[in-house]
């Protein structure tokens, strides 16, 4: 399996412990480091542009230090990465500062001409957010779009809803709908979509059984729910303790699809996405180390 996850990487700054610490993480990237982890002989790259600035450096090298491939990063002369600081409340909950309007990120896939996506064409299958879709402007976005439909490469989305990343709540549902209906493997939060559809879960569980995707409805520590395929009850152990949910759908997402990308079984991706999530919620910082 060749695979690429597409977004921003970031420079990440964690307040939540004694001291600062400095890493890179972003949540396609965090994905793509989860999925490798879980899915060793899974060819995995990155997509995204950085800048020629030493941070930019680090997180190139970061990324290749996790076994994921950077030959499809951009580079962009006058721009840098953005930089996001998470704090976190005493039952680990999170919130994020970001530093992103000059992100060289934001200008993905754009050349002289227009769009170019000749670089996704050497991938089986692609991964992206909303987060992915919101930095981009809003004529990138739909030209993605229109590439993606004439593609029959698998494609996993999760809508990850940032509303102060977007213009308008309306013209975020307008987009992610759009996605959500041309998704193969669909990796909603039940949060986000309440959120941004003014749903409840019943509603949501409907919504996606409308559409042609299979994946997981992520419902926290009440454990996923299943879109597309029925699945027998299983058990989904609550974490012993929750110290950071940073990259808890991330690293859901990476193990899920490693194992079901994998040809296992729509439980055990399910299952394995679950304990992921589970054990990366107990540590600080998006991505764990290993």
């Amino acid at each position: 399996m060749k695979f690429a996850c597409i977004g921003e990487a970031m420079i990440e700054l964690s307040t939540g412990g004694p001291h600062p610490v400095i890493g890179v993480a972003g949540d396609t990237l965090n994905t793509a480091v989860y999925l490798k982890r879980h899915a060793q002989d899974f060819e995995v790259d990155y997509v995204t542009r950085l800048g020629s600035d030493p941070f930019s450096t680090q997180i190139r090298e970061f990324i290749a230090a996790q076994g994921i491939g950077i030959g499809a990063i951009e580079t962009s002369a006058d721009r840098i990465p953005g930089l996001y600081a998470i704090t976190t409340t005493d039952d680990g909950e999170r919130s994020f500062t970001y530093w992103r309007g000059q992100a060289a990120a934001r200008e993905m896939f754009q050349c002289e001409h227009g769009a170019d996506f000749s670089v996704l064409e050497r991938y089986e299958g692609l991964y992206l957010s909303g987060i992915s879709l919101a930095i981009l402007p809003a004529g990138m976005r739909m030209a993605l779009l229109e590439y993606l439909r004439g593609s029959k490469q698998t494609v996993a989305f999760d809508s990850n809803y940032r509303p102060r990343l977007w213009e308008s709540e309306d013209v975020a549902r307008e987009v992610i709908a759009a996605y959500w209906a041309r998704a193969d493997i669909a990796l909603p939060s039940l949060d986000d979509e309440m959120a941004l559809f003014g749903e409840t879960e019943a509603q949501a569980v409907t919504r996606f059984s409308g559409y042609a995707s299979v994946g997981a409805l992520k419902r926290g520590d009440a454990g996923p729910l299943s879109l597309g395929e029925a699945v027998s009850a299983q058990d989904y152990p609550a974490a012993e303790r929750v110290v950071d949910t940073t990259a808890a759908g991330d690293s859901f997402n990476g193990a899920y699809l490693a194992a079901k990308l994998a040809g296992g079984s729509q439980a055990e991706a399910l299952a394995a996405g679950h304990a992921c999530a589970a054990h990366v919620v107990q540590h600080r910082g998006a991505i764990v180390a290993v």
